[in-house]
């Protein structure tokens, strides 16, 4: 092991106390967080319009200021996009998250800041890296370097103090000089705008490198690694990369490609931690290992409430804090940040696994979802129903979407699966009676709904060639991290186009 390996690894661990002091002080933490970003904030526009001065504690936020989603914070951003200042946050705010979501085709700007940068973004992928070397002392991650696969980056000048891209092309134009010395490719490959051109630059230029850990996206990180095994010949990434140890991942579920990797990367020591981030903020890692749930970071400068997904967008229906929360239920998050976002509804679902400290899966999107017909199927359920039907019949899914076949004249509705294998099931029927029956314990309204058929049927399953997914993102101009394939939607917009695209 490197002297500098061991240099870094000793000092990423000494956060680990700081870790550990949020894990048993939460609410503490967390009405501090609160205070300092009030207080920041307090002389800004909305500041002033919302009385910042003199809010003395939760409750008082709560009452005054509304719960918002993008549409309400625009106007805010536009004026912010032209260069005006002091509106959301009190320092100058020059770059803004271009992200397209999953289910709109319409650009969001998320405003970043210095603060968030530093004090969220970077602390969190320092973290990471802080709490896999506390559960693997031995690690020699820093003996080599990590490849980082971002999406389509690219950044632009909207005027001569402003500028956008996606989030990895944000991080990447901001890191500091240091972070050259342990990452690969180099910036100008990562910031290739054209993806399939930066795809075949990476795996040219990483195969000879001492790759040791990989971040990204599942999907877009799989694509990649196919590619170098195509360029070097070899029958699997340890073969071209032979220290290779952890893989860093995140946007996506990683369940439905896990099998894929372990084909691709056949050894029982490799480590995968999963990790919640987004354009507004760094919410959650996988801090145990072989774990299916991640840590609530609570010292980002993000204060988090939590929407009990039955009242979600009912009247009256109202945020509560980390302190009124409970295990096993579906909540639509909510964050006030330190880059100027307050109250803001940023349309994920969480459930928490534990409550000390405070562990979280990712269950799905307020608005990803099929409950066309009262059955309230979310993608946490899908996700288990197809691990099931995979393990059931030796299947590996490449990607898959689901959408509501509507009700007719003589047939009951269902549910419409199209899946690209990536190993097809040895009994399609057998699949398709799995996923069902796995739904069917997971979620009671779905198994009312099927009941003797009446409303719902048996799921469709609808086997796509290779590549579908791949060629459909492409034509619509849509490949790249910040890009994913849209799991459940609550019509047939996307299964349609799909369907439309093969014929």
């Amino acid at each position: 092991m490197s002297f500098i390996n061991n240099v870094v690894s000793w000092f990423l661990r000494k956060r680990v106390s700081q870790i550990d002091y949020f894990r048993t002080h939460p609410e503490e933490v967390q009405q501090n967080t609160l205070k300092e970003l009030l207080h920041s904030a307090r002389d800004t526009m909305w500041g002033r319009k919302y009385g910042y001065q003199d809010i003395r504690d939760y409750e008082e936020y709560r009452r005054r200021v509304p719960l918002q989603d993008y549409e309400d914070v625009k106007p805010y951003v536009d004026r912010l996009l032209q260069g005006e200042q002091q509106l959301l946050w009190p320092t100058d705010i020059q770059w803004f998250a271009k992200s397209s979501g999953t289910t709109a085709d319409r650009s969001k700007f998320i405003p970043i800041s210095q603060e968030s940068l530093s004090g969220c973004h970077y602390k969190a992928g320092k973290d990471v890296l802080s709490l896999y070397c506390h559960n693997n002392p031995h690690s020699k991650i820093f003996d080599g370097k990590g490849l980082i696969m971002g999406g389509s980056h690219k950044v632009s000048e909207i005027n001569n103090q402003a500028y956008f891209g996606d989030l990895s092309a944000v991080l990447l134009q901001n890191a500091p000089f240091y972070g050259e010395l342990f990452r690969t490719p180099d910036r100008s490959l990562a910031l290739l705008d054209d993806w399939e051109e930066k795809l075949e630059k990476v795996a040219h230029a990483t195969y000879s490198q001492n790759v040791t850990n990989i971040s990204g996206v599942p999907s877009w990180n799989l694509v990649l690694l196919k590619r170098v095994l195509e360029v070097t010949g070899r029958n699997n990434i340890l073969e071209v990369w032979p220290n290779l140890e952890l893989f860093i991942h995140g946007g996506v579920s990683f369940a439905p490609y896990r099998s894929q990797f372990e084909k691709i990367i056949p050894s029982d020591d490799m480590s995968y931690v999963e990790t919640y981030n987004a354009s507004e903020g760094f919410f959650g890692i996988q801090d145990l290992p072989d774990s299916s749930e991640m840590l609530l970071m609570l010292d980002y400068g993000i204060f988090y409430e939590f929407i009990p997904m039955d009242a979600y967008g009912k009247l009256g229906s109202e945020a509560i804090p980390l302190s009124e929360v409970k295990k096993d239920t579906n909540y639509a998050l909510v964050i006030t940040t330190n880059a100027g976002l307050w109250r803001y509804m940023i349309g994920d679902t969480i459930r928490f696994t534990s409550l000390s400290p405070y562990r979280i899966r990712i269950s799905g999107r307020t608005k990803n979802y099929i409950n066309a017909f009262g059955e309230e199927v979310i993608i946490d359920n899908a996700e288990g129903a197809l691990h099931a039907a995979c393990e059931a019949t030796g299947a590996i899914i490449s990607e898959y979407t689901a959408a509501p076949v509507y009700l007719d004249d003589n047939e009951s509705a269902a549910h419409q699966y199209l899946i690209e294998f990536e190993q097809e099931p040895d009994d399609l029927e057998r699949f398709r009676q799995a996923l069902d029956s796995k739904l069917r314990d997971l979620n009671s309204d779905y198994d009312a709904k099927r009941s003797a058929d009446l409303m719902l049927k048996t799921p469709e399953v609808t086997v796509l060639p290779p590549k579908t997914f791949f060629t459909w993102m492409k034509s619509r101009g849509k490949i790249g991290g910040q890009h994913k394939v849209p799991r459940l939607y609550n019509n047939r917009k996307y299964a349609d186009s799909i369907l439309e695209f093969i014929k």
